[in-house]
């Protein structure tokens, strides 16, 4: 038998994620990516979240999975969520990791920050939701002053900030967080791209011929989707929604003439947005933008709101177009005039995907292996070429052990399940 711990040549990385599998979102997402390509790399990772189980990654490495307690949101049953007052310490001891990944920090987040700061264990904290926007948005008592605390706080713990975009970096740093780095997230050229097109699909929404314009989004108020409703109703034009949450069916009853396709995953969602002529996002806080870089890579020109994210992958007139403002009336003349500039709307597809070709996840998962380099001095290199091996072992391993008992420390059976779909972005994360 294979000799794991001679195999593993580099980290070893607790993954504390707020949310993860069976929720779809930006989040699980990027864990998902993270994970997949630690073990890709002969690091080892193991998940501490409040739902999902031990599964193979997609090298077949076996990625464990440790459950915390959790509750559920009145308004959200079918997202987990960590239980306040969670005790981490005896968590991250046991895991022992070398270095604390927490994945959009906040009340799961927040215990292990601090709990890893007890243990002596550096840490990398994640932003990737505008906390300050969502006390904003939903009115929540003390505000964006009061959630900037809490974030203060939360990431004061951690040795190093990532953010996803140079606007939240700036945002942070003003906010007086940091150190913050960048670290971008990465996109799947093979899910998005212009070859998954769909005539038939496009025959099917838009029968006439009329122009398919499509977003992929939570359904919730922070996506400011009502602002879609002048789009919905301009002559030759077909808006087809992509996502769910709690303003599904009021969206609904306000543009009866869109199509509303619900949370789609995997390869029906690159064939989804693929199919469409031009991508729209009315968001205002996006801290990155990741439904509007897979748009990109699918070859569709994009319509952002010129805030946040989105303002490091759109070039105004080059790839898409910045709308400035939060008149629906500017932003439905700008798809109309498009609509009517087909020759426009053909350039900028062309350029679209060479925008963020780039932007791999193998690339932005070595970017990330490197901050966590930068808190932990003297970490050991990997050896790259026992990494496929690695990996392979893990497989064998996993499928030798099957029908034997074992104990993992979250109490489970190992699960010999296949990893999770990283499905992109038809839900954003909450």
């Amino acid at each position: 038998m294979t000799d794991r711990g001679a195999m593993v040549a580099g980290l070893k990385v607790a993954v504390v994620a707020e949310t993860f599998s069976p929720a779809v979102n930006g989040v699980v997402n990027s864990v998902l990516r993270a994970v997949d390509h630690l073990a890709v790399r002969g690091h080892q990772a193991v998940v501490v979240a409040p739902s999902g189980e031990s599964y193979q990654s997609r090298c077949g490495a076996q990625v464990e999975v440790v459950t915390v307690p959790s509750m559920r949101l009145p308004r959200y049953r079918r997202l987990a969520l960590a239980r306040p007052g969670t005790e981490m310490a005896s968590v991250l001891a046991r895991l022992a990791p070398d270095v604390v990944h927490l994945a959009s920090p906040a009340v799961l987040g927040a215990a292990a920050g601090r709990a890893a700061r007890e243990l002596s264990i550096p840490s990398v904290a994640v932003f990737q939701t505008d906390l300050a926007a969502f006390a904003r948005l939903y009115r929540v008592p003390g505000g964006p002053a009061t959630a900037w605390r809490v974030l203060r706080s939360v990431h004061g713990a951690a040795d190093l900030t990532l953010a996803p975009s140079t606007v939240s970096a700036a945002m942070l740093r003003r906010h007086g967080i940091g150190p913050v780095a960048l670290w971008a997230r990465g996109v799947d050229l093979t899910q998005f791209t212009p070859g998954r097109r769909d005539e038939d699909l496009r025959r099917e929404w838009a029968p006439g011929g009329e122009l398919v314009v499509g977003v992929v989004a939570r359904l919730a108020v922070e996506k400011r989707l009502h602002l879609l409703a002048a789009v919905a109703r301009l002559p030759g034009v077909r808006l087809v929604v992509v996502g769910d949450g709690p303003r599904a069916a009021q969206l609904a009853r306000a543009m009866p003439e869109s199509v509303f396709l619900g949370q789609r995953t995997g390869a029906e969602l690159g064939r989804i947005v693929a199919s469409f002529d031009l991508f729209v996002h009315p968001g205002a806080d996006e801290t990155f933008g990741q439904a509007v870089q897979e748009a990109l890579a699918a070859g569709v020109p994009v319509v952002v709101a010129a805030s946040g994210g989105p303002l490091d992958l759109v070039r105004h007139g080059e790839n898409g177009w910045l709308w400035a403002g939060d008149d629906p009336a500017v932003l439905a003349a700008m798809v109309a005039g498009l609509r009517d500039d087909r020759p426009s709307l053909t350039a900028a597809a062309d350029r679209a995907r060479t925008s963020v070709a780039h932007r791999t996840w193998a690339r932005m998962g070595d970017e990330l292996i490197e901050h966590y380099r930068a808190v932990l001095p003297g970490a050991p290199e990997p050896d790259s070429s026992m990494s496929a091996s690695w990996c392979a072992a893990q497989s064998r391993s996993t499928r030798a052990s099957q029908g034997r008992s074992s104990s993992p420390a979250s109490g489970r059976l190992p699960s010999t399940r296949s990893a999770p779909m990283a499905s992109g972005s038809s839900v954003a994360s909450p």
